[in-house]
Parts: structure tokens; C-alpha cells; sequence
């Protein structure tokens, strides 16, 4: 230990301890050492001047006195204390993790997804519940039918028939052809990977679209069709083909390719006027877009009955 400045008699600082202190009985091993022995210790300098005794103390004994005794004893912790804490601790990390979750799956919902489900599956059901009551009314139909021909039909209820017929509004069957066209393979994979061909890939691939089928219809209709139907849709004089979105329309019942167009008439006349030889330029533009149109005899077929709507303001004139 360096030598230290002697402190003149009547100049020694007064040494007090804690009274809180729980160490007292140790304190006498942490006093400072007393004036005799410091005086028995050889010294540098000696004088009385107060600014070196200041700084000999500082460099010293730089430590309180009153935080040395608060050190003389450590106060552990009871275990009720010390598990209590960690307790409480967990509690609040685990409160904490679960709001937290909470907060970030909210901040993940989208709401306007659970509005668009819950519009899918309103138009699922009323989609179904119509299809139910297209099913009553064919059967109710045919029912009528079947009461009708087993009695004797007057001249004005076979002209109401036929008009029913060329209508839709029964079923018919007959020959006719089956005229089949399909979107491209590259629009199929397209679709079959999440990306719907009408939205994205429209600009660089070319489908089938309501006014291809328009046109088919048309021409079957020029041609001498009678009856026709599109993917088991039969046309009628409220039958409308039309694009919604990413699907195509016929009446209010979605259709998907392949599309199937069913036409009831002379089968010979209809598969010539539908032939290739009779449209070279809609078939070259068919080939070009990766669509090939196949036609198909059939000796006879059946068309159901079209959707009829009710009628408010028209009346027999």
C-alpha cells in the first residue's frame, strides 16, 4: 500500500457506520487503518496542508463508508419471492404471445375474401334450388304430355305444340349433328396452374368466346336447325349466351370448355353448312388460335325443355 499523509491531532475524520447495517460485527475488519500505524509508516512529504490530505483520502479510501457496510451482508431472497416472479413473468410472455398471434391473424384476414364466399356459395345454392325447379317443371311437363296424348287434340293444340316446340318450351328430339370445339391445350394448362385464360393470357392467347359461340348458333340457326342446345342448355327465345366475368353464360347456367353444341335437324344439310368446305375463313381462324371444330352425325338425340320466364305484360292478340 502507497504511503499515505499523516493527519494532525484534533484533524481526524469521524468514522461512522450504518445503523441498518446487519454486518456490524464484521465491521472492524473494513476500517481504515488508525493514525499510529500510519504514522509508523514511512512517508514522502509531510505538512499540513488540507488539499493533500483531500486528495490522499480520494486516492486512498475512495469507497463510502456507509455503501461498504451495505455490502457487508446479502439479503438472499425467500423461494416464494423468486419463483412468485418467474410465475408472474410467464404468465404475462404467455399473455402477451397470445394477443400478439391474435392482433397478426387479424392483420391477415381479408375481409372482402369472406364477403366473396359468402356470395359464392348464395349463388351456389340459388344456382342449385333453380336447377331443382328447372327439374319440377320438365317433369310437371311432362306429365301435361303425357295426359295430352292420350286425348284427342284439337287442330289449335297441335299449332300451340308446335309453337312450344320451336320455342323450347319442351323437350324435342329428332337426327341432327353434334359440333364440338374446345379452348387451346396452352389455355387448358394455363388454367390448370391458377391463371384464368380471360384474365391474363387473353392478350397473347386466343379462347373460345360468347361471340364464337353466337356465331355457331347463328349459322346452325341459318342452316335449318330446329333445336339447339349448348353443353345440355337448350336455347330458347329468352336464351341468351353471354360472358360474366371469367365464364361464359347460357340463360344464367355457366359453361365450361369443351363446348358442345347440339342442333336438331336435316343432319346431311347441317353438317355440310357447318362443314369447312362451306367456312374455310372462320375455320382458318379457328386453326390459327389452336381450335379445331369437330362435327358428328347422330340418328336421333333429345333436347330438353329451355327455361321460360313468366310472361307479365304480353297477351295473345
Amino acid at each position: 500500500m502507497p504511503p499515505v499523509q499523516p493527519i494532525e491531532p484534533g484533524h481526524e475524520p469521524v468514522r461512522r457506520r450504518a445503523v441498518f447495517s446487519r454486518g456490524w460485527a464484521s465491521i472492524e475488519s473494513h476500517h481504515a487503518a488508525s493514525p499510529d500505524k500510519l504514522r509508523a509508516r514511512p512517508r514522502r512529504r509531510r505538512g499540513g496542508d488540507d488539499s493533500l490530505q483531500l486528495i490522499d483520502d480520494l486516492i486512498n479510501r475512495p469507497m463510502d463508508q456507509l455503501y461498504s457496510d451495505s455490502r457487508l451482508v446479502a439479503k438472499p431472497d425467500s423461494k416464494i419471492v423468486y419463483w412468485g416472479t418467474r410465475i408472474i413473468v410467464f404468465l404475462i410472455c404467455i399473455v402477451v404471445g397470445f394477443f400478439g398471434c391474435q392482433f397478426v391473424r387479424l392483420l391477415n384476414t381479408d375481409p372482402r375474401k369472406q364477403v366473396r364466399e359468402s356470395l359464392a356459395n348464395q349463388l351456389v345454392a340459388n344456382n342449385a334450388h333453380v336447377d331443382a325447379l328447372d327439374k319440377d317443371i320438365a317433369d310437371l311437363r311432362r306429365q301435361v304430355d303425357e295426359q295430352s296424348k292420350s286425348a284427342t287434340k284439337s287442330p289449335i293444340e297441335q299449332v300451340v305444340e308446335e309453337n312450344e316446340a320451336a320455342a323450347g318450351a319442351t323437350p324435342v328430339e329428332g337426327e341432327g349433328i353434334v359440333m364440338t370445339i374446345a379452348d387451346p391445350v396452352a389455355a387448358s394448362s394455363d388454367a390448370a396452374q391458377g391463371s384464368l385464360p380471360r384474365d391474363g393470357a387473353s392478350d397473347r392467347l386466343r379462347v373460345v368466346t360468347d361471340a364464337d359461340l353466337q356465331l355457331l348458333v347463328c349459322l346452325l340457326w341459318r342452316a335449318g336447325a330446329e333445336a339447339i342446345s349448348i353443353n345440355g342448355n337448350r336455347l330458347g327465345v329468352e336464351t341468351s349466351i353471354r360472358t360474366a366475368g371469367n365464364s361464359i353464360l347460357v340463360g344464367t347456367t355457366p359453361i365450361e370448355s369443351p363446348y358442345r353444341i347440339q342442333a336438331i335437324g336435316d343432319r346431311n344439310a347441317l353438317a355440310e353448312a357447318m362443314g369447312e368446305r362451306t367456312l374455310p375463313t372462320l375455320y382458318s381462324d379457328f386453326h390459327k388460335a389452336g381450335m379445331y371444330p369437330q362435327i358428328d352425325k347422330t340418328g336421333t338425340m333429345r333436347l330438353e325443355a329451355a327455361s321460360v320466364g313468366k310472361l307479365t305484360y304480353a297477351r295473345r292478340s
